[in-house]
């Protein structure tokens, strides 16, 4: 890894992946589909984004297929995140996630939803580091990209060894480590221990990834100068910013600001989602929508009325109808102020 030529080099199995940014969108559930990262590819054409949090057995079964069908159409590096706590069933998804397109293979162990957690997946196997170990072998040795780890510092105070655990997932074949500086207990509270990320950073061989409270470029930056990490993971903040990734990339490359869009940039991105969401979900991509509609309309003026006027549509067409009125009064308000 080559911090000065801003990449990271992963060797798998077969061939070596590149990824050309030190900022990775991280996966999330419910939000990181295709519609999504179009928009995030807009700002970040280099980054390494992912699928949402994909359960192993379901995409076996067919039922996860969705998520990941595509991924040879898209551009740019895409990994898909799977989740489990049965080697064999991880092995198959990974096959068909390769088979598909994936970039990589992320290995999800941090996520800290009970319903994961509590069957042995997620954040579940920190409490089993041999069934972790087992898992990240089984897989790296039935595929041929590379395997990579999201994990969380511990399972809560008393279950913590982030350093023996990171090495032994180091150990078993992963080639990369994501890094929440958070406990499971801890869920998304309190403030993310940048400091225990650094020393896993300082123990391990493979690429370490900070993720956890890096909400701004100026974020990224302190965080990369405290932990030593070879780059940073974008989650939260980037919902209603799509275009944070690629802020944070050009300014740690030293590239031109990338401005944040102001309010009729916003509605049009946010009709450009919409339309997305209705073309793989159908009418269903409405409701969707509703928790982005949330996420972006805010900090303009009229932000809180148009949201909640949004939210209260009944079909798409509806809701298409009032975006395009406020885009329409947007540039015949913008026309007036030019012509005085």
């Amino acid at each position: 890894m080559e911090k000065d030529l801003h990449y990271i080099t992963l060797k798998g199995q077969g061939s070596s992946r590149i990824i050309r940014s030190r900022v990775l969108q991280s996966p999330l559930s419910g939000v990181s589909d295709c519609v999504f990262r179009a928009l995030v590819r807009q700002w970040a054409p280099d980054a390494l984004l992912f699928t949402e949090m994909v359960n192993a057995k379901g995409l076996e079964l067919g039922h996860g297929l969705c998520k990941v069908e595509l991924l040879e159409e898209e551009e740019g590096p895409v990994g898909v995140q799977l989740f489990d706590y049965r080697p064999s069933a991880m092995v198959e998804a990974a096959r068909k996630a390769e088979e598909l397109g994936a970039f990589l293979v992320d290995i999800n162990m941090g996520c800290p939803v009970k319903k994961v957690a509590r069957k042995g997946g997620g954040s579940g196997l920190l409490k089993d580091p041999d069934l972790a170990a087992r898992i990240v072998k089984e897989v790296s040795d039935a595929i041929s990209i590379p395997v990579t780890v999201k994990t969380r510092l511990g399972w809560n105070h008393y279950l913590y060894d982030p350093i023996g655990f990171s090495i032994r997932m180091q150990e078993a074949g992963a080639k990369l480590l994501t890094m929440h500086g958070r406990t499971r207990a801890q869920g998304f509270s309190g403030k993310a221990d940048w400091g225990a990320i650094a020393e896993v950073k300082q123990v391990l061989d493979i690429p370490v990834i900070a993720n956890g409270d890096i909400n701004t470029p100026e974020d990224a930056k302190e965080c990369l100068a405290l932990t030593g990490a070879d780059g940073v993971m974008i989650g939260r903040a980037s919902l209603g910013s799509p275009w944070l990734v690629g802020q944070i990339d050009a300014f740690l490359k030293g590239r031109p600001c990338i401005q944040t869009p102001q309010k009729q940039e916003r509605l049009s991105l946010l009709r450009q989602h919409l339309l997305g969401l209705l073309r793989i979900k159908g009418e269903h991509g409405l409701l969707v929508a509703r928790k982005h509609i949330n996420w972006t309309c805010v900090d303009f003026p009229g932000a809180n009325n148009l949201r909640r006027a949004l939210i209260s549509t009944k079909t798409s067409i509806e809701a298409l109808n009032l975006l395009d009125k406020h885009l329409e009064l947007h540039e015949n308000s913008s026309f007036k102020r030019s012509r005085a």
